[in-house]
């Protein structure tokens, strides 16, 4: 088969699209012939030499993919040869053939191509804004980085829990996000959230770590969560505690790749049962800025790292 290889760390320019070899399913796993993967930020630290993929799992880029199962490993029930499937991955995504656990597989609710821009997000925002921060209806939620991959997911998934929801985005994309359900639109560039929210989110999501982790604190509510998922803006800065204690705030941080299968398949699940259905309604609609052949992930790369993006950036096997 064929994948994108990194030959060494450095720019887009590193990644080829060359043969190497096809997978084999081990017990429990299923091999997907890929129809397309999407580009995620975690996929330019990879290249840049910063983010290893887990023991195990293949070298290439690539959390995510949709496409058909062509072959079973032994124990597998519940999937058959041809079925149409989208899958969270820990590596990979960018080839024609990738090895998945079966627990990490989910029925496509959408189109085929659009279906490879699902899994990641949907996965990150499900187990975080649920399993982390426990949003509620009638709350008030920020999530940065609103016009990402992950930002025009977790706006809808939080509409759809019947939260308040305020972003962050370059003025051009405001007009997308409130079509998308945002109620609040703060220009990162001109504006300052926190005055914006005046201290009352009850949940933050936040893609950019030490950067923005004082004004977090200063943005949440009494009993407020905050919640980061990426580290854009730094790995280290000061916590107030006294301002935690004081607002009896709640901070964590999480990753989704390094997790084992079994956490994984759990989150999988959850999505599964609670957000699919919302995808198959409408509802959740997945947002992709455009597609890219795959042998031209250099190019992805390029557009995903410019922000210029609305939602995600898909990748196309020829």
């Amino acid at each position: 088969m064929h994948a994108i290889v990194i030959r060494e760390p450095g720019g887009p320019e590193v990644l080829v699209w060359t043969e190497v070899p096809d997978p084999e399913p081990r017990p429990g796993e299923v091999v997907v012939d890929v129809v397309a993967s999407a580009v995620n930020r975690a996929d330019l630290l990879q290249r840049a030499g910063f983010y290893d993929p887990p023991p195990g799992t293949p070298p290439y880029p690539g959390l995510e993919c949709s496409g058909r199962i062509s072959a079973l490993g032994d124990g597998v029930s519940g999937w058959s040869v041809g079925d149409e499937v989208c899958a969270l991955l820990g590596g990979g995504g960018y080839a024609e053939k990738v090895a998945v656990p079966v627990g990490q597989l989910l029925p496509v609710p959408t189109g085929l191509v659009e279906a490879a821009g699902l899994p990641e997000v949907a996965c990150t925002v499900w187990s975080n804004l649920v399993g982390v921060a426990r949003l509620g209806a009638g709350e008030t939620v920020l999530i940065h980085g609103g016009g990402s991959g992950i930002g025009t997911f977790a706006i809808q998934f939080a509409k759809a829990l019947g939260a308040r929801v305020a972003t962050t985005a370059r003025r051009a994309k405001h007009e997308a996000l409130r079509e998308l359900g945002a109620d609040v639109v703060i220009d990162y560039t001109e504006e300052d959230f926190v005055q914006a929210l005046g201290g009352k989110a009850d949940v933050i999501l936040d893609i950019q770590g030490a950067e923005y982790l004082a004004r977090n604190l200063d943005a949440l509510a009494t009993n407020g969560r905050l919640v980061v998922i990426g580290m854009q803006g730094g790995r280290r800065a000061e916590l107030d505690m006294g301002m935690m204690m004081a607002k009896r705030a709640t901070v964590a941080a999480t990753a989704l790749r390094a997790r084992p299968p079994s956490e994984k398949a759990e989150i999988v699940s959850g999505v599964r049962r609670q957000v699919w259905p919302l995808v198959v309604d409408g509802a959740i609609r997945p947002v992709v800025d455009r597609t890219v052949p795959m042998p031209d992930a250099a190019r992805a790369h390029e557009i995903v790292a410019s922000n210029e993006h609305t939602g995600k950036v898909l990748l196309t096997v020829p």
